[in-house]
């Protein structure tokens, strides 16, 4: 009687505890796609056309395609360098505002077809998607909207002819994580000869709803990069730093390619009507293009650290820029830096001082172990503590058993459910009782708060929330050297 008593007992806490619903969501929450793209937080990006070998960052349209001539083109090499430094995927600049295809296009003699490179049977593309594939990284597209070299520019011709491009780049080339959309847009140009200067209204000219209907016939699972997204925005400078805050939600809807504000872009909008986090474009070298006169000019592995905690760190994504030389390959002082950035962050991400800790919260949603305070600390992204809908300014507490030395917190929210948490603090426990050493806002995807404590005590404490929060990670790092 007693062990059925107790069966019955369980059976009934068990079918309370699976009516407690988890939170809803709050304001606009990421689709599949940017969940992925969230994932990733660092990758590369590649300038390589005729600037490579004209020494320009833009070129004019004009450069004749013999220009094109690598010596040594290695794509295992180039997808090697970003392999190393531990990007997850590269982003290839496959035609610039120059209008140079760096692939075989049917719809233009203005490509690599016809270069001496490879006797005008190269495809610079199809080498860097296959050795993409080949070493596990994405694949990304960057196709200017902007064509100094074609005579149609400013025309509704052009935009079938850009389309007809975005088609080739779409279909032939393997699954695309990222299409890329300079905001660039008008001025002087070639143009087929005729030269001069040519404008256009970039809110209409280039029709952007039905290019991105194509995108998402051929490529679903691709992410669109843009001042307007429609699924990742500009972060409004190419210094590789996001906005504090920076939200990952935006007001978009007047914004487009090469209009918007930057200022806005930098941090975001809160609330915002679209889920729209932003990208940190920057490059290793003062150019996006390679520049022999810049080979001592390389970002050192320290300043890409702190640019690692200015992107990444406040909730946005890194996009390094990595330029193949004239050879075809990264040069050797580009890779240095990259080894010692990586090795940086593995030293000081490779383990968390918060690993063994006894997590406790003064509320728990339902007092379910689903939302229990112990999911901060499983390593899991899809697991996280939560609160009832009224705890919406909860704390939660780290017992670290001992006193333990860190310079790094790093905080995720659980990003289905949306950007929850407005202000937070961090309190160590000093003399007895807590003191606060850090505080801030827009957590999203990762917040990583520096500073020096030495404690066997953490407190995190939402000081304001739109609603009850969902954190799915509180871990504890010390930078390594």
């Amino acid at each position: 009687m007693i062990r059925a008593f107790t069966t019955l007992t369980l059976l009934l806490a068990a079918v309370a505890a699976s009516a407690i619903e988890p939170p809803a969501h709050y304001g606009p929450v990421p689709s599949p796609r940017q969940l992925a793209w969230h994932d990733l937080e660092f990758y590369g990006f590649l300038h390589f056309t005729v600037n490579t070998f004209t020494d320009k960052e833009w070129g004019f349209g004009n450069e004749p395609e013999a220009v094109f001539n690598p010596t040594a083109f290695d794509a295992e090499q180039i997808v090697g360098a970003a392999k190393e430094a531990g990007m997850k995927g590269l982003i290839l600049t496959c035609k610039h505002h120059d209008g140079f295809c760096l692939w075989p296009s049917k719809f233009t003699a203005h490509s690599v077809k016809n270069s001496p490179w490879k006797n005008g049977q190269g495809d610079v593309v199809k080498e860097i998607a296959d050795a993409c594939r080949k070493q596990d990284l994405k694949f990304g597209v960057y196709l200017s909207p902007w064509d100094r070299n074609h005579k149609d520019y400013g025309k509704p011709e052009y935009i079938t002819y850009y389309r007809n491009q975005l088609r080739e780049l779409l279909t032939n080339y393997g699954p695309i994580f990222e299409v890329w959309y300079d905001g660039a847009n008008g001025g002087t140009g070639y143009y087929g000869g005729a030269g001069g200067k040519r404008r256009i209204d970039p809110r209409t000219y280039y029709d952007w709803p039905n290019t991105t209907k194509i995108v998402r016939e051929l490529q679903p699972d691709a992410c669109m990069f843009s001042d307007a997204g429609p699924d990742v925005r500009w972060v409004g400078n190419e210094q590789g730093t996001a906005g504090d805050p920076c939200w990952s939600t935006l007001n978009r809807d007047n914004y487009v390619p090469g209009l918007a504000d930057a200022r806005r872009l930098n941090c975001g909008d809160r609330p915002g009507t679209h889920w729209l986090p932003a990208e940190c474009d920057v490059s290793i070298r003062p150019g996006w293009f390679y520049h022999a006169g810049e080979d001592a000019r390389v970002r050192t592995p320290k300043n890409l650290m702190d640019l690692y905690f200015a992107s990444v760190g406040r909730g946005a994504s890194l996009l390094l820029n990595l330029p193949p030389d004239r050879r075809g390959r990264i040069h050797e002082n580009d890779i240095q830096s990259l080894r010692e950035f990586r090795r940086l962050r593995e030293a000081t991400f490779a383990k968390d001082l918060a690993q063994g800790a006894k997590a406790t919260a003064d509320n728990v949603r339902g007092q379910d172990q689903r939302f229990a305070a112990a999911n901060v600390l499983d390593g899991k992204r899809d697991t996280y503590w939560s609160t009832d809908a009224a705890a919406t300014t909860p704390e939660i507490v780290l017992d670290l058993g001992k006193p333990v030395t860190f310079n790094i917190v790093r905080l995720r929210e659980h990003l289905p459910l949306g950007q929850r948490i407005d202000t937070f603090a961090l309190d160590q426990w000093k003399d007895g009782q807590w003191a606060e050493f850090a505080k801030g806002t827009s957590i999203g995807n990762c917040r990583l708060v520096r500073g020096d404590v030495t404690t066997d005590k953490v407190r995190l404490r939402i000081v304001k929330a739109a609603a009850c929060p969902a954190i799915a990670e509180i871990g504890l790092f010390a930078e390594g050297k």
